[in-house]
């Protein structure tokens, strides 16, 4: 077998092959369809790949799964049945009909929303989304005071709002943060890490050299919490 393989199929998944000069090899799944795809270094043989690639196989049926419920471009009809997450935790929806206005708790491993018999599915995902952002509300503010102890700047405020291609970004001349609402759908270290990533951009406005030594300095791991954080998502930094 070559070293020239672009692509191979794996129990009917089509994963795609990126050799580059890295030491280990990385999986990534994205939606909206749940694409695979593997980043090997460059001296790798086709058959280390599959045995890789095999190694990682039930999870890459997982995230396949996840993607179609949770990825930012999948269509959801908001119903009972159907998969939420709040600080990386799975939970299943449990749509109840009230006549008293509309209101979103946990109970056990349902995410329960109590909204009236005739909601249509934009008042349903309104209803969550307000959920979540009080959640993440709720989280921010402790989260922001150890973060700009520890980068030694601070932010004169911070927003949150539905974006779909970033997870968060600064407004450095007037030293704002604007942090994605769908992190409160993620584990609580993404939080820390992308408001570390934009405290940091108050030290230093570019990706570059400067910035990633920051980084490493206040976030050692920032790089695997990253590599989470995008597993199932098309949303950057």
């Amino acid at each position: 077998m070559g070293n020239d393989m672009e692509e191979f199929e794996l129990e009917g998944i089509t994963i795609s092959v990126a050799k580059k000069k890295i030491k280990n090899m990385y999986l990534r799944v994205t939606p909206p369809k749940g694409d695979v795809k593997l980043t090997a270094p460059m001296g790798v043989s086709d058959d280390c790949i599959r045995k890789f690639a095999l190694s990682k196989l039930d999870w890459m049926k997982k995230q396949r799964e996840r993607c179609k419920s949770v990825s930012a471009g999948t269509e959801r009809d908001f119903v009972t049945g159907e998969s939420c997450y709040l600080w990386g935790k799975r939970y299943i929806l449990d749509v109840q009909n009230t006549d008293y206005g509309s209101r979103v708790f946990l109970s056990g491993e349902n995410l329960v929303l109590r909204i009236g018999r005739e909601s249509t599915k934009e008042e349903r995902e309104r209803a969550l989304n307000d959920f979540y952002r009080r959640e993440l509300s709720r989280a921010v503010p402790g989260v922001l005071k150890k973060c700009e102890k520890i980068v030694g700047v601070s932010a004169k405020e911070w927003r949150i709002k539905n974006m779909r291609t970033r997870w968060g970004t600064c407004n450095i001349a007037k030293q704002r943060i604007w942090l994605n609402l769908a992190l409160a759908k993620k584990p609580p270290e993404c939080l820390w890490y992308v408001v570390v990533h934009e405290l940091v951009h108050l030290l230093e406005r570019n990706h570059n050299g400067v910035f990633y030594g920051y980084m490493d300095e206040f976030y050692p791991g920032w790089r695997e919490v990253k590599k989470r954080l995008n597993e199932t998502e098309v949303n950057i930094l």
